[in-house]
C-alpha cells in the first residue's frame, strides 16, 4: 500500500501532460485542495492551463509549480514506459517524477495534513500552479503574477518546488536565481565573390576580433550569493552556402547568465561600446527573459532551512542561485520572499527520470512543517 504523496505522484505521472498540455493534473489537484476548503479561480489563457488556489486570510505562504513536463525522449531506452509510473529499488521512475509531479504531490498532501492539524490557522495558505513552465513561459506564471498584482493581491513567501537538490534531498536551497538576457547581433557586410575580396567587406572577419573581446571579457566578480556573469554564445550563421560567395551578413546570437552586479542596461552600453570599439556595422536586438532575483536571510529562508535540518540532521542546505531561470523570476516582482527546495535533480529531463521514493514522503513533511511556521 502506497503512502498518499507517492500514490497522488504516480497519479499524475500517469497523465501525459506534454507542455503546455495539463492532461487532466490540474483537476486532481483541484479537487483534493477543494476537499480541504481551497477557494479555486481558473485562469486559462490561450493554451496554458493555470490556477490560483487560497485557503484562510493575512500573510501569504504560496506554494508554486508546474503540472507540464518535457518530451520522453527515445522510448525504447526507457526500462518503463515513461507515463506508466514504476518504483524500482525504491525509486519512483516516470517523466516528471522530480520535475515536477513528485513535489506537487508533496505540496498537496502536505496541504492536507496541515489543515486537518490547524484548520483555523492564522495566515492564507495558497497555490500557484501552471503547465507552460517547460515550454514558453508566456502564458503562464507570468500572466497570473499580472493578474494578481493588478488587484492588489500580495504574496509575502513562495516556496517553489523546482528539484533544487543535488546529492540528498535538501542538500541546496535555491534563493535566487541569474538573470538571462539574450542579444541577436547582425554585423553588416557587403557581399561578393571570394576573389575579389577588395570589391567586398567579410563581415565574419570584422566580427572575429570583436566576438573574442567579448568572450573573454570579464563582467563582474559576482558577489556572496552569485557567480561571476557568464556569455555564452549559443548561434552563429552566415554565408549563402556556396563556397565562391562572401556573406554580406553574418548572424550571432549570445546569452548573457548575470548577478545582481549588473543591470541590462550596463550590459547593453557595454556590448555596444566594445563592438563600436571594433568600428563595425551592426544592428543589435534583446530579449529579457528574467532578472536576477535574491531572497536573503528571512522568514522564509530561516524556516526553510530549519525545515530540513529537522528531518535531516545530518544536512546543512548551501543557499545557491545557480542554474537556469524559474518561474521564481515571475514571483519575485510582487515582493515575495522566494525560495526554490525540491528532490534531487539528477535524472531531471533525462531518459529513465526517477527519484528516491522515500525522499517524497520526506518533502512533504518539511513543506507542511514549513507552513506550521510560518502561517498557522
Amino acid at each position: 500500500m502506497f503512502c498518499p504523496v507517492i500514490k497522488l505522484a504516480q497519479q499524475l505521472i500517469r497523465r501525459r501532460s506534454l507542455s503546455p498540455d495539463d492532461a487532466g493534473c490540474q483537476a486532481l489537484l483541484i479537487d483534493r485542495l477543494k476537499e480541504i476548503g481551497f477557494s479555486v479561480e481558473l485562469m486559462q489563457i490561450s493554451d496554458t492551463l493555470n490556477f490560483w488556489a487560497t485557503r484562510g486570510q493575512g500573510e501569504t505562504l504560496a506554494f508554486a509549480g508546474h503540472t507540464d513536463v518535457v518530451p520522453p525522449g527515445n522510448l525504447r531506452l526507457w526500462i518503463n514506459p515513461p507515463f506508466e509510473p514504476t518504483i524500482r529499488d525504491s525509486m519512483l521512475f516516470g517523466r516528471g517524477a522530480a520535475d515536477m509531479k513528485g513535489s506537487l504531490a508533496a505540496m498537496v498532501v502536505a496541504a492536507e495534513r496541515f489543515v486537518a492539524v490547524h484548520p483555523m490557522h492564522k495566515g492564507r495558505l495558497a497555490f500557484l500552479i501552471t503547465s507552460d513552465e517547460e515550454a514558453s513561459a508566456q502564458n503562464g506564471t507570468v500572466r497570473v503574477v499580472e493578474r494578481l498584482m493588478a488587484r492588489n493581491e500580495r504574496i509575502d513567501y513562495c516556496l517553489i518546488g523546482e528539484p533544487s537538490s543535488t546529492e540528498v534531498l535538501g542538500d541546496v536551497v535555491k534563493n535566487g536565481r541569474r538573470g538571462s538576457m539574450t542579444i541577436n547581433l547582425n554585423i553588416h557586410g557587403v557581399q561578393g565573390h571570394v576573389a575579389y575580396p577588395h570589391l567586398a567587406e567579410n563581415p565574419v572577419h570584422s566580427a572575429i576580433p570583436a566576438l573574442n573581446k567579448l568572450i573573454f571579457t570579464e563582467w563582474d566578480h559576482g558577489n556572496e550569493f552569485f557567480p561571476p556573469t557568464s556569455m555564452q554564445i549559443a548561434n552563429m550563421q552566415a554565408g549563402t552556402g556556396s563556397h565562391n560567395v562572401i556573406p554580406g551578413e553574418c548572424f550571432v546570437q549570445f546569452n548573457f547568465r548575470f548577478s545582481t552586479e549588473l543591470t541590462t542596461q550596463i550590459i547593453k552600453d557595454r556590448v555596444m561600446a566594445l563592438l563600436d570599439s571594433y568600428q563595425l556595422r551592426y544592428t543589435l536586438k534583446y530579449t529579457v527573459s528574467g532578472q536576477p532575483f535574491l531572497t536573503a536571510h528571512g522568514k522564509l529562508v530561516d524556516a526553510t532551512m530549519q525545515a530540513v535540518s529537522y528531518y535531516n540532521h545530518t544536512v546543512k542546505p548551501q543557499l545557491l542561485t545557480t542554474g537556469g531561470t524559474s518561474d521564481g523570476r515571475f514571483i519575485a516582482l510582487m515582493g515575495a520572499q522566494v525560495v526554490e527546495l525540491g528532490p534531487v535533480n539528477a535524472t531531471i529531463h533525462k531518459i529513465n527520470e526517477c527519484v528516491k521514493a522515500t525522499d517524497l514522503q520526506t518533502l512533504s513533511c518539511i513543506y507542511q512543517r514549513i507552513m506550521e511556521q510560518l502561517i498557522a
